[in-house]
């Protein structure tokens, strides 16, 4: 796949991360049932997480393998563009996620996750996983706060989801 600042494009899905890079992984409870499951997904794959997160995001459309994202952080001079392509997407009965890789211009190099899933036992959770490198002067200058930033962004994204899917209608008698 060509416009990607790095080569193992596609990683996140299987669940082995390449090695060489800083890795992320973070799970989160949601909920409880298929509603949880579909409100989740949903904001998931409307980018509804990240905006409510506080981040901008300009996206070509839903995300989807191809679509061209801009997450934008920060505001005037101090704002940092990030740009990005969806490299997969899952849309399943007990899964919706999907993962969007580094393209030139942004700080880092790599490729991140955000997966919802409904276990055997009805818990919906949130799993972000990534792998990444910096890729601009200043995220190399800024060592290890990076990884933590991400770390944090993670456990927002968790937050903000959950309560994104406790406010979503539920439908009665839904398993």
């Amino acid at each position: 796949m060509s416009g990607f600042t790095y080569p193992e494009v596609g990683a996140t899905r299987a669940g082995a991360l390449p090695s060489g890079y800083h890795h992320l992984r973070y799970r989160t409870l949601l909920g409880h049932g298929r509603d949880v499951l579909e409100a989740a997904g949903e904001a998931v794959l409307t980018w509804r997480m990240h905006r409510a997160a506080g981040v901008r995001v300009h996206a070509s459309g839903r995300a989807a393998p191809g679509v061209d994202v801009e997450v934008v952080l920060g505001a005037g001079p101090l704002r940092l563009r990030a740009p990005c392509r969806v490299v997969w997407a899952a849309v399943e009965p007990d899964r919706a996620g999907f993962a969007y890789g580094t393209l030139r211009g942004h700080p880092e190099r790599g490729e991140e996750s955000f997966v919802v899933e409904r276990g055997d036992d009805g818990a919906v959770r949130l799993s972000v996983t990534a792998f990444s490198l910096p890729g601009r002067w200043f995220t190399r200058a800024a060592g290890p706060v990076v990884p933590y930033a991400q770390h944090l962004y993670a456990r927002r994204c968790g937050q903000v989801l959950r309560r994104l899917a406790a406010a979503a209608p539920h439908s009665p008698g839904r398993p």
